[in-house]
């Protein structure tokens, strides 16, 4: 947080850049929010950087907390809150940033026990957009006492929100990618019940049992199996 303005715009910038890697490579979802974490927390020179997403569970709309560069994985896992719990349900329902002068005093921070042992002091939340629609919340900690001023918080947000279309593009992304699996999967298992119509003369409803069956057995996926039964056709002709 010592940067000179031109070098923290150059250090932002830098920060943009290499997230919006993050929306052309082929990176999974998980890799691309630690990557987001980690260049917020290097960038900013915050102590810690926690990344919240909006979820589902039961019907239900929630936040979860999906990672954090500085805090044992432990404490990530199973990290759940309703959006009108705490800070993070504040920032993500309000849709605007909330900066804190020390999370130990005050009343909505969940977690000060956390805030006691890591000696954390300031937070600025940033929801994370895209368009109109909140997907997530951008925490930024710092274990000494300051200020965020405005000009610091519209570049965490500039930085949140390519975050959140590097968020939102690779879900998009691993979303086709599921479809083409499940219609290559598709494919394979018609051609493999056509081979096991045809060497066991049974039915089709048969033969696609048969084929889960051996899946489960041998706890492999469906289509490795009917890839196997289809090599093993080629190999015999």
């Amino acid at each position: 947080m010592q940067d000179t303005s031109s070098e923290l715009y150059e250090n932002y910038f830098k920060a943009l850049m290499e997230i919006s890697q993050a929306v052309i490579s082929d990176h999974y979802l998980d890799d691309v929010l630690k990557l987001i974490v980690l260049v917020t927390a290097r960038v900013t020179g915050v102590e810690i950087c926690s990344l919240w997403l909006l979820d589902e569970q039961n019907g239900e709309k929630i936040i979860r907390l999906k990672t954090t560069q500085a805090i044992d994985q432990v404490y990530v896992k199973d990290r759940i809150l309703h959006l009108n719990e705490g800070v993070v349900g504040m920032v993500a329902t309000q849709q605007r940033p909330l900066i804190i002068k020390d999370v130990k005093e005050y009343s909505l921070f969940k977690e000060k026990e956390m805030a006691q042992k890591l000696g954390l002091v300031a937070m600025a939340g940033v929801p994370l957009k895209v368009g109109d629609d909140v997907i997530g919340v951008l925490n930024c900690f710092t274990d000494k006492p300051h200020d965020f001023p405005k000009s610091e918080i519209n570049l965490i947000a500039t930085v949140a929100n390519q975050a959140a279309l590097a968020i939102h593009n690779t879900k998009l992304a691993m979303d086709a990618r599921n479809i083409r699996e499940q219609l290559r999967t598709r494919k394979l298992v018609e051609k493999a019940k056509e081979i096991i119509i045809a060497r066991r003369k049974i039915s089709a409803d048969e033969s696609f049992r048969w084929i889960q069956k051996k899946s489960m057995d041998t706890r492999r996926s469906m289509s490795e199996i009917a890839e196997a039964i289809i090599l093993s056709e080629e190999l015999s002709e």
